[in-house]
């Protein structure tokens, strides 16, 4: 159920920024705790030693930045 590893996001400046990631995944689907209904119910990002998202059922910390948004779209195929 729990997943962690890194992706690497692409920087304008052709290197790349490294976003930690904690997901909790189920094998069906929950629209009440799921993000957008899905399998994800729990997901924290950390980039540079700061939460850029969190969702616990439920959104603490939307998407900061372009990254946690990329890293976000990259999970949400994933898992959910």
């Amino acid at each position: 159920m729990w997943s962690e590893g890194t992706i690497g996001i692409p920087t304008e400046n052709g290197k790349y920024k490294s976003v930690r990631y904690w997901v909790k995944h189920y094998e069906e689907p929950s629209e009440d705790y799921g993000i957008e209904g899905g399998k994800i119910s729990k997901l924290t990002l950390r980039m540079d030693g700061e939460e850029i998202l969190n969702y616990d059922r439920g959104w603490d910390i939307k998407p900061t930045c372009k990254e946690a948004e990329y890293a976000l779209a990259i999970l949400m195929k994933e898992y959910n």
